[in-house]
């Protein structure tokens, strides 16, 4: 494998007007998941700015775009979501001051879409000459209930002979992520039924309810190994502190490197909905939306090994760390692949998040010394 050009970082950053332009306008395009529409117009304009013949948006409102190379035996996909977690009504203004940009969404995964829109002009720029297909897509519906519909989708349906993918993240620059993990991921929703007592005083709660759930998940034995997790992660409930909350909704993510383990945890939770149901007579309804199987490349497999050179080149510091993004799209279809960080941040999934934008450049240097290496027939 060549060398990345010393002077990489150095270039790109000459670039910075570009790719913070396409940032700012891309962040401030709302994209909640099933709403990408807009984001993903946006995406196929640059594209098609930048010459790419074959751009397209396909059913399930992918916005896809080939940089076509010289001898196209293969393709490399490179993956970036389109979606938030901020609905419409969030005021999406990004703001840029001094080595900082933030707004929300701007990490995850504005920053992402970001080096899509600017891949084809960047690549232009350094004048590197192709010898496969470049495809840059654009992913729908892929978090939380979209459960990566959209690339599920483009894999299951395209015409492409990929041979590898990377998929891109705004954040943390270090992150190799080369397997995922076995992941369920659901709501469990209670309510007091309308034929409730309402007379009693105070002995009735969906948030009571569902605390007594909650502490029967937390008395599951868990294996140390394979190493396995319950989160929960958020709960809403009730509407002000003098009234009885007539429901609540607790969102919870179980991972584990077993698939089996994933399953057996999740009948238990089922097991433990039914007992409260039938304890409280509360109306109590688990809903699974999301599933991901383990599985990925080796430690030692050569695009593994490829990402971590290039990171040595570059001074980055591997973060290795398993995943449940559209990496576990790509590792069902059995295609090589990668999920990289461009840059640092804070404030991940509030209003005010924020990344470094001095960093960006180093993250750029790894996308491209890695495209490179893959069509160089280094990751084979």
């Amino acid at each position: 494998m060549k060398n990345l050009p010393k002077d990489l970082t150095k270039r790109l950053q000459s670039h910075r007007e570009v790719l913070l332009a396409n940032l700012v306008m891309i962040g401030e395009i709302s994209s909640p998941t099933f709403q990408e529409e807009k984001r993903i117009e946006f995406l196929l304009n640059r594209f098609n700015e930048a010459g790419l013949t074959e751009s397209s948006i396909d059913e399930a409102g992918n916005g896809i775009g080939i940089l076509k190379g010289n001898d196209s035996d293969k393709a490399i996909l490179i993956n970036a979501h389109a979606d938030t977690v901020f609905s419409n009504k969030t005021d999406h203004t990004m703001h840029v001051s001094g080595d900082r940009i933030t707004g929300p969404g701007v990490a995850d995964n504005s920053l992402g879409m970001a080096v899509l829109a600017t891949l084809p002009y960047l690549l232009e720029q350094l004048d590197i000459k192709l010898k496969n297909d470049l495809v840059l897509l654009g992913g729908a519906k892929s978090l939380g209930r979209g459960d990566l519909e959209g690339i599920r989708f483009f894999l299951d349906n395209n015409k492409l002979d990929i041979g590898h993918a990377l998929c891109i993240e705004g954040i943390e620059l270090g992150r190799l992520s080369y397997s995922s993990i076995g992941m369920l991921r659901g709501e469990i929703t209670c309510k007091v039924p309308e034929s409730y007592d309402w007379s009693r005083f105070g002995d009735a709660s969906a948030i009571l309810t569902l605390n007594e759930v909650i502490n029967k998940i937390n008395d599951i034995r868990l294996p140390k190994r394979p190493r396995t997790s319950i989160v929960m992660g958020s709960i809403v409930g009730g509407t002000s502190f003098n009234t009885i909350a007539k429901d609540a909704t607790l969102g919870f993510e179980v991972r584990s490197e077993s698939k089996e383990v994933v399953e057996s945890t999740g009948q238990t939770i089922e097991d433990i909905v039914m007992e409260v149901t039938s304890k409280t007579g509360d109306e109590i309804e688990l809903d699974i939306f999301a599933k991901r199987s383990p599985g990925g490349i080796p430690y030692a497999h050569p695009l593994n090994k490829c990402a971590r050179k290039v990171m040595s080149e570059l001074k980055i510091e591997p973060r290795l760390a398993p995943s449940t993004s559209e990496l576990a799209a790509l590792i069902d279809k059995n295609i090589p692949s990668l999920t990289l960080g461009i840059t640092s941040g804070d404030n991940i999934h509030k209003k005010e998040e924020a990344i470094l934008i001095k960093p960006i450049y180093k993250g750029l240097a790894q996308i491209i010394g890695m495209i490179t290496a893959i069509d160089g027939g280094h990751c084979e």
